[in-house]
């Protein structure tokens, strides 16, 4: 079968990642996950004071946005990929709620995604790849051959993140949770640079009730009769 792009772009907390990291799995290809790549990068800003509360000193990020080298690192035993920030695996660090609450404003920077987008798309040259994020089909890969929007009620939404900081052993709040997606969806979808929207060839996938596994089968379906065509 011919190697294709796949674009999976959608809401927070729809579990895109968790999708394309296992179909990218059963396909044989790479997977990158652009929105830990925001995060990193969020991260960093934290990390270096340029954050008052939920405020950016966007020019102190601008000025070191060349200081960030953002990778992936596969753990072979567990076959999981980690989000790696200037060498160090940040994985965990970029999925806590401070970073959450502030991802979505270091992402609507023009510098910021001019950056990251050009990164993403030298890691899609020879294809066979699956990338999720927010403009992936709009933006960084026009011309991928699938592409799907996920999408999920915010409520559905909350409660999944909600349960995975709990599992982590970390507080959380649900009505906070619930506050933040909404909050996000609204920011992701009125940026200026590439807003969040669905791609006019792109097929679209309302998992709020859904299983793992019924979703899985269905992006199975969808990119093998493509990569037939």
């Amino acid at each position: 079968m011919k190697k294709i792009i796949i674009a999976i772009d959608g809401y927070s907390s729809c579990g895109k990642s968790t999708m394309a990291k296992e179909l990218a799995r059963d396909l044989g290809y790479i997977y990158v996950d652009t929105g830990a790549m925001y995060r990193c990068v969020t991260l960093y800003a934290i990390e270096n004071g340029m954050f008052s509360g939920k405020s950016l000193d966007s020019d102190a990020l601008e000025q070191r946005i060349d200081e960030i080298e953002i990778s992936f690192q596969r753990d072979e035993a567990t076959g999981k990929a980690y989000a790696m920030l200037n060498g160090r695996n940040v994985e965990d660090a970029i999925r806590t709620m401070s970073v959450s609450e502030r991802v979505s404003m270091v992402a609507k920077q023009p510098y910021v995604r001019a950056k990251l987008v050009e990164q993403q798309q030298g890691m899609g040259r020879d294809k066979g790849i699956v990338m999720d994020g927010r403009d992936i089909g709009t933006t960084v890969f026009p011309e991928a051959e699938l592409k799907i929007f996920v999408t999920a009620s915010a409520e559905v939404r909350a409660e999944r993140r909600f349960k995975e900081l709990m599992d982590k052993g970390e507080e959380a709040n649900y009505n906070d949770i619930l506050a933040n997606v909404k909050e996000r969806d609204y920011i992701d979808s009125h940026r200026a640079v590439s807003p969040l929207r669905m791609a006019n060839d792109a097929v679209l996938l309302d998992n709020s009730h859904m299983t793992i596994a019924e979703q899985h089968q269905w992006l199975i379906d969808k990119a093998k009769r493509v990569c037939q065509e």
